[in-house]
């Protein structure tokens, strides 16, 4: 299971793709955050859920270690960029 350490980051950074076109407020924020933590969190998108991404999209294209592995680098990115 991909552990979240809820610091909100990535629903802070919605402009970076435009898969989460849908969800920016129109500032790169998620429509959806309180704070750092989704106020629909049960049922968030199927993209913003990185375990069950992984089993529709991903599965057949690399290992879930790899998959967990890109995701955490991803989020260390994207916190070293917000503290610049």
């Amino acid at each position: 299971m991909f552990h979240c350490d809820k610091c909100g980051i990535c629903c802070r950074s919605l402009r970076r793709s435009p898969l989460y076109s849908n969800l920016d407020r129109g500032d790169g924020v998620c429509r959806y955050l309180d704070g750092n933590l989704c106020s629909i969190y049960a049922t968030r998108p199927l993209l913003c859920r990185v375990d069950e991404s992984y089993e529709v999209y991903f599965k057949d294209k690399m290992s879930k270690e790899e998959y967990y592995r890109q995701n955490y680098l991803c989020c260390e990115q994207l916190k070293k960029q917000e503290e610049l």
